[in-house]
């Protein structure tokens, strides 16, 4: 083989190699379909559009694919099969097929991160508490208990022993919120892991105008995990809004969920632990 020859070739071999790892580099770690229904309150539509907005840009950057849906028929196994993780964006599945395919998922290794009112229910109300195994086992809240209002900023505590947490700072302010209290105490729970609370110094927290939507203490979880499945509940969700003055049909959003960076952190470290392949 001449000089000529070998130099050809030898560029050729690395034109390919530089090509396959390229390659290589672009694929996704892993992907993640997001179920949303953006109706009703303003609030959670508004978060929809938000998360629909930065979580593409998100997982550019830290390179895995997202993709979203309004259509929860394809909570099914075949549709399921694509994706290594799911996020519930507002709402949950209420059809008894999709509910079932969702616990199959989580049980056979899927991952999830649900936000805000995907942990919702109170019987009785239009999303009655008729799921067990989602809201006392995976969950293990139960049912809604009462929330905080008006949407105003926390502090809130961090348990840093979890890869989702573990490079926030104890404490720190998170962006306002309608916080949620539920009916079970997740401290008694052995399988929760409780991430975030409620600070003390928050207190008293909310603005009214009724008395018992302003906490005066107690303890209340916003973020945990279940130690039996990979998941992730995150109460945040429900921005504030201009609900004083409506403009059209619409409400102005007041706040952004992401605008927190360490709010989105551990959100985005706690997308990228979920989506780790296991060994």
């Amino acid at each position: 083989m001449n000089l000529k020859t070998l130099t050809k070739a030898l560029l050729l071999f690395i034109i390919c190699f530089i090509t396959s790892n390229s390659a290589v580099a672009q694929k996704p770690k892993f992907r993640v379909i997001a179920f949303y229904t953006g109706k009703n309150d303003q609030a959670h539509v508004s978060f929809v559009h938000e998360a629909n907005k930065k979580f593409p840009e998100l997982a550019k950057k830290h390179n895995f694919s997202y993709d979203s849906t309004a259509n929860w028929d394809n909570l099914n196994a075949e549709y399921l099969s694509k994706y290594q993780v799911v996020l519930f964006l507002d709402t949950r599945p209420e059809k008894p097929e999709q509910r079932a395919a969702f616990e199959t998922y989580m049980k056979n290794g899927g991952a999830w991160m649900g936000f805000h009112f995907s942990a919702f229910a109170l019987t009785p109300s239009a999303f009655k508490q008729d799921w067990d195994w989602y809201h006392n086992e995976f969950l293990g809240s139960g049912q809604y208990g009462s929330n905080t209002w008006r949407p105003t900023s926390a502090v809130l505590r961090v348990n840093n022993n979890h890869p989702a947490t573990k490079k926030l700072p104890e404490t720190f302010k998170a962006q306002p919120n309608e916080w949620y209290r539920w009916e079970k105490d997740l401290r008694k729970n052995p399988d929760i892991d409780i991430l975030m609370s409620i600070d003390s110094t928050s207190f008293p927290l909310g603005t009214g105008p009724k008395a018992h939507e302003i906490w005066q203490s107690g303890y209340y979880p916003v973020v945990w995990s279940n130690k039996k499945y990979k998941m992730i509940y995150v109460n945040m969700g429900h921005n504030d809004m201009d609900y004083e003055h409506k403009y059209n049909k619409f409400t102005t959003s007041l706040s952004q969920t992401f605008d927190n960076e360490i709010q989105t952190k551990m959100m985005i470290d706690g997308l990228l632990w979920l989506g780790k392949r296991r060994k």
